[in-house]
């Protein structure tokens, strides 16, 4: 089964993004209500089919949970796919059209 896999760097450069909140004391937690419902979308339009439509709802609500933010959501979802893949006929190779494989 060949998934679509997005680039580790994006994966972890989006998780940066969502722990970012913690440099800002007090209003971090406010920016998350802003930022988690595009993370879980992004995280949709990155892993897709049932894997991008859980982990979405599940990085928003990571997102929302205060204190929960230093969970690399996108980064563990990486894993998962690359062991899904790992046994796959070609190796998996980001798309180069897509924004979601830097």
């Amino acid at each position: 089964m060949n998934l679509r896999q997005p680039s580790l760097t994006f994966c972890v450069l989006m998780d940066l993004i969502g722990y970012a909140s913690y440099a800002i004391p007090v209003v971090g937690e406010l920016t998350d209500a802003i930022w988690a419902p595009i993370s879980g979308l992004i995280f949709f339009f990155a892993f897709r089919k049932w894997g991008g439509v859980v982990g979405g709802v599940f990085d928003m609500i990571e997102e929302l949970l205060p204190g929960t933010d230093f969970i690399p959501t996108f980064t563990i979802m990486w894993f998962i796919r690359k062991w899904q893949n790992r046994g796959s006929a070609a190796p998996l190779r980001p798309s180069r059209k897509s924004f979601f494989n830097i």
